[in-house]
């Protein structure tokens, strides 16, 4: 296998910036990683001694509470150095340079960093100018990409709808609500696609969907019921006002009307559909507050999810993966 920005010249995962272009042999690695690291953390000794000695630093320069928070108990969990920078208390503040900013702390010899930044393509720059050793794992950069978040999605989905790896091919999925600025959508679109997800699609009003987006193998709904219809996989997306320049809505009770999944809508699907949420949610808004933590939800479970990935990402980067230990410790025997 040709090396890329994500690659070493064995095929090996160097850094996680994205899921395009990620094979469906090594994404089902991934989760293969993870579901063995969730059964490490269900037993009583949660703690792994993988990432003894490594140092790792979260790079936040957006807010964060669960993608933050679950990064540090990865890491942690792995007996890494865990060090979380205040951005806004930091010298870019004060005018330092992204690429100022990286040389500095490679200084101090980190051995990782996961950066969240407003702007598509940070962690992109990050991973192209950082030494060699040094592992870039994007935490969500602009509308482009939020790998973990994808893989954690796919890592719920086939938990409650598989176990088989095949079991993708039998599902309908449909993602909701504001995909124009969702970078969870497009990281859950690439790797639906790869692992052959029958049918992926994306339910939101006009101004909420990107151009072209059909091209990424989707079908585009306006009307939320027909974009249900038949659905075994509905993942919410948060209305992020905050990137939003202009009307791109009526209102939030216009919103929640058309296109928010309340306990009556939800009642119409099969009793088998799963709801998902990257969070935080916002209660009567794209999702019913009787929804949220109903019997058909799994966003706490995608929560606790996020730790396992997020420990497989990091143990298959800088040290030797949870499956290739229990190889190893069978081969001993």
């Amino acid at each position: 296998m040709k090396p890329t920005l994500q690659l070493d010249a064995q095929g090996r995962l160097r850094h996680l910036l994205t899921l395009e272009g990620l094979s469906r042999e090594l994404l089902l690695k991934i989760l293969d990683e993870a579901e063995a690291h969730d059964k490490a953390l269900r037993g009583a000794d949660k703690k792994q001694s993988t990432l003894a000695g490594r140092s790792i630093i979260n790079l936040f320069f957006e807010p964060s509470t669960r993608t933050r928070t679950t990064f540090e108990l990865a890491a942690m969990r792995l007996s890494a150095d865990v060090l979380n920078l205040q951005v806004s208390a930091s010298s870019t503040s004060k005018g330092e340079t992204l690429f100022d900013t990286l040389k500095t702390l490679e200084a101090m010899q980190a051995d990782m960093f996961v950066v969240r930044h407003e702007a598509s393509g940070a962690a992109h720059f990050f991973a192209e100018h950082a030494a060699p050793g040094v592992a870039i794992l994007n935490a969500g950069d602009g509308r482009h990409a939020h790998p973990t978040q994808g893989l954690l999605d796919l890592f719920t989905i086939r938990r409650y709808k598989g176990p088989a790896d095949d079991c993708f091919e039998k599902l309908t999925v449909a993602i909701v609500g504001d995909v124009l600025h969702s970078r969870v959508a497009r990281s859950d679109i690439h790797g639906l696609r790869t692992l052959g997800t029958k049918e992926i699609r994306v339910v939101a009003p006009p101004t909420l969907i990107p151009a072209g987006i059909a091209d990424m193998g989707v079908k585009v709904f306006h009307d939320l019921d027909a974009g249900l219809a038949g659905a075994d996989v509905v993942i919410l997306l948060r209305l992020q006002k905050e990137r939003m320049l202009g009307a791109f809505l009526p209102s939030l009770a216009e919103f929640h009307r058309d296109f928010g999944l309340s306990k009556a809508r939800l009642a119409r699907l099969k009793p088998e559909t799963i709801v998902m949420h990257p969070g935080p949610i916002n209660r009567g808004v794209e999702i019913g507050g009787d929804v949220a933590y109903g019997p058909q939800s799994l966003i706490l479970q995608q929560v606790s999810h996020g730790i396992a990935v997020r420990m497989a990402v990091m143990s298959m980067i800088l040290g030797a993966p949870a499956t290739e230990r229990a190889r190893a410790r069978r081969s001993r025997r």
